[in-house]
């Protein structure tokens, strides 16, 4: 099925659910529990964000003379 199907399946299916308050307060809480199991490891808040940046300055850094020992780096990796 095509993200185009699924997505008229999907509204075709919340056109029947709008029409009942019951189960458009099921769906709402159902679709809240999917979005919870779906957690983005990228995000996080701004107090982390500055948090992982001031660890890694206090992290000492890599420096290489030339590209291919880089890439002899990323490679060991």
């Amino acid at each position: 099925m095509t993200s185009l199907q699924l997505n008229a399946e999907l509204l075709r299916n919340l056109s029947i659910v709008a029409e009942d308050e019951n189960l458009l307060k099921r769906a709402a809480k159902y679709l809240r529990k999917l979005v919870a199991q779906k957690e983005d490891p990228t995000l996080f808040t701004e107090k982390e964000f500055f948090a992982r940046i001031d660890k890694a300055k206090q992290q000492p850094g890599k420096q290489f003379a030339n590209i291919e020992e880089l890439d002899k780096y990323i490679r060991s990796l």
